[in-house]
């Protein structure tokens, strides 16, 4: 086991529903240092866990563990932290209940702050929902966090990215003919959909136009769409892959009773010096979604990444865009915090 647990005891969700046992699943790089002021968060995205991040760690990059501590908690649902796979009954499985991405910042918070005892944040960076985190982050804890750095992240799930994430429950569901009472009959057999739908949503037209993955060692469409995407899906499990879509279908920094709905009070609350970074062509994150959003951020730079490669500019497959993103972290690690 590469990783650490901290055990958060029974929870209250933001649902009211009490989570018993709750737990976070967490890597650290580097070492913290005596003023406690070198933290960087970087939590992981849909679908993924702690080793997905460590392509955007290393020494001489941005987040280098010779100067930063470096700390990746998993997301709730991805099979590390609390899931459906690793919870007993009654909240085992298809049983398994609501998750917030507040709900997840919360717990990172009491992470960082009861085990480690830190008080400032220098960086919060994330892709895709967990760039969403970083923005939580941001609009939670203003003044504890330093700086923030989204890439192919919104701050929340926008109608068409809801119906994005709800293609892909659909396919899921599929299988057991949209029958709720049927979902513990789910095997990772029926996720070959849900990664042949989000085939056409990860990369862009130009990528597949311009037939980017023979770059691969592909040699055709269906090898790139069979062996990449179905097979990543197929290792998954599909109750893990349910509850982490509800967890991204219903983000929204402004959904606490900080804010109270209030999306754009939230942004500007956001005091952190802010990079956010959309993929150029990313399909369902879009550039224009986060560039309304960071209008209304008292401190954010837009910085689109020149990519065709969609919401996976920010995957770490593509040494341009892994370059053009460690150089605006580098930039942004650079900057003095705003007193």
């Amino acid at each position: 086991m590469d990783y650490e647990i901290f055990n958060l005891g029974d929870v209250t969700l933001q649902s009211g529903v009490i989570l018993p046992n709750a737990f976070l699943a967490y890597k650290t790089y580097g070492t913290l240092n005596a003023q406690k002021d070198n933290v960087i968060v970087y939590p992981t995205a849909f679908g993924d866990q702690h080793t997905q991040n460590e392509w955007l760690i290393g020494s001489g990059m941005a987040l280098d563990p010779d100067k930063y501590f470096i700390i990746v908690p998993n997301l709730l649902g991805n099979g590390l932290s609390s899931s459906p796979s690793n919870t007993a009954p009654p909240f085992d499985r298809a049983h398994f209940p609501k998750v917030t991405l507040y709900d997840n910042v919360s717990f990172q918070h009491r992470l960082v702050t009861e085990q480690f005892g830190i008080q400032k944040i220098a960086l919060v960076v994330g892709w895709s929902m967990g760039g969403i985190q970083a923005f939580q982050w941001g609009a939670s804890y203003p003044e504890m966090v330093e700086r923030i750095a989204p890439f192919a992240g919104i701050a929340k799930t926008w109608p068409h990215t809801f119906v994005v994430l709800d293609s892909l429950k659909a396919a899921l569901l599929a299988g057991v003919g949209f029958d709720s009472s049927k979902l513990n009959q789910l095997t990772s057999e029926d996720m070959r959909a849900v990664g042949r739908v989000y085939a056409g949503w990860g990369l862009s037209q130009a990528f597949y136009r311009e037939e980017l993955y023979r770059e691969l060692g592909f040699d055709s469409l269906e090898a790139f769409v069979t062996e990449v995407w179905e097979h990543s899906f197929m290792k998954m499990d599909p109750h893990n892959v349910l509850a982490m879509l509800e967890t991204g279908q219903h983000a929204d920094i402004s959904a606490n009773p900080s804010y109270n709905g209030d999306f754009e009070k939230a942004l500007k609350s956001i005091k952190a010096l802010a990079c956010i970074m959309p993929g150029s062509t990313d399909l369902f994150c879009s550039a224009d979604d986060n560039a309304y959003e960071a209008k209304f951020m008292p401190n954010a730079d837009f910085k689109p990444i020149p990519s065709i490669w969609g919401h996976f500019a920010g995957r770490g497959i593509n040494s341009a865009d892994n370059l053009f993103i460690d150089d605006n972290l580098k930039r942004l690690l650079a900057l003095s915090p705003h007193e």
